[in-house]
């Protein structure tokens, strides 16, 4: 019985034992390599200078990853100011390559750097009887009281505007009519009424600036969504309430926008307003300028302008991002 038994013992235990050599001699699956910093810093520098080169371009044509907040595909999205100092940078050399080459005569454009001399000599000796401080500060008290006026009359006027039809049937044809008036068009009209001093002149630029805050202001009151008001209705405002806190706060990005075309405006209506009897001004300097074929300081004229409208720009940008941070997303 013991033979036997050892015997089917035997026998039944063989399979077992030939599947176990048969695993034990297959061979073992290779263990995954450690990624360690050592290996990690042979595998970078074995990569060539012009593959780190290739990686950046790709990563740089790669969509950005969509941050927290946003909304997928925003249009405009991403930096554009190295794209904009570079392209300025662009310019001003092919500026340079023209009148320094030879290709356009100084009567007609001259160089970059005869302009910044002529700038300094303008800011130190002065042109026209002043200097280019006195020119510029006269001006900046036209344009920026007029935009004062123009945005305490103008936003008011243009919310009212929008929330009642009265007012909407009173003042809407006055806008509309003098709006795609050219300031040249009733100029002589205002000398007539104001005469040749400074009110004059303020309201030239302040008329030229009032019609975009107005419609802006207009605009702004008709976006504002049903359901905000409804809302506010519901939970007890009353119509002042509802205007000053809900239809206004709205209409902030439309009016936002509006400043930013009205001051653009005021700088053109600035060289018109400045014909009239001036003895100062950045316009004023322009134009006695471009009446003695002094083309440097035409030139330098209008990249102070420039300067200083793109600098208000930036700040009204600024402005935007801080009051109204919800600009694109109502």
């Amino acid at each position: 019985m013991t033979s036997i038994t050892k015997a089917l013992t035997t026998s039944a235990a063989a399979p077992c034992l030939s599947k176990a050599k048969e695993v034990d001699s297959q061979p073992a699956p290779e263990q995954k390599m450690v990624d360690t910093k050592e290996e990690r810093a042979t595998a970078a520098a074995s990569v060539s200078f012009l593959d780190k080169i290739e990686l950046k371009i790709k990563k740089l044509r790669a969509p950005s990853a969509v941050q927290s907040g946003e909304y997928f595909g925003t249009p405009g999205a991403g930096d554009s100011r190295l794209i904009g100092v570079c392209s300025t940078i662009f310019f001003i050399a092919l500026w340079a390559v023209a009148t320094e080459g030879g290709f356009i005569k100084p009567i007609f454009l001259p160089s970059p750097i005869d302009v910044v001399h002529r700038l300094i000599d303008i800011t130190v000796d002065g042109f026209a009887g002043a200097t280019l401080v006195e020119h510029l500060n006269a001006s900046l008290v036209r344009i920026f009281g007029a935009f004062l006026l123009a945005c305490l009359i103008g936003v008011p006027l243009g919310i009212t505007i929008g929330c009642n039809r009265v007012f909407r049937g009173i003042f809407d044809p006055l806008i509309e009519f003098y709006r795609p008036l050219p300031p040249l068009a009733y100029l002589p009209l205002i000398i007539i009424w104001l005469g040749i001093d400074e009110s004059s002149k303020v309201t030239l630029i302040f008329l030229a600036m009032l019609s975009p805050i107005v419609l802006s202001a207009r605009a702004g009151v008709t976006s504002v969504r049903i359901e905000q008001i409804q809302v506010a209705y519901s939970m007890g405002a009353s119509p002042w309430q509802v205007i000053t806190q809900v239809i206004a706060r709205g209409a902030m990005p439309d009016i936002m926008t509006g400043m930013r075309i009205a001051i653009g405006f005021g700088w053109t209506t600035l060289v018109a307003a400045e014909m009239v009897a001036a003895e100062r001004g950045i316009g004023f300097m322009v134009l006695n300028a471009s009446e003695f074929l002094v083309t440097d300081v035409v030139i330098a004229g209008i990249i102070v302008i420039g300067i200083i409208a793109y600098s208000f720009d930036l700040l009204m940008r600024y402005l935007e991002a801080k009051l109204i941070p919800w600009k694109g997303y109502n």
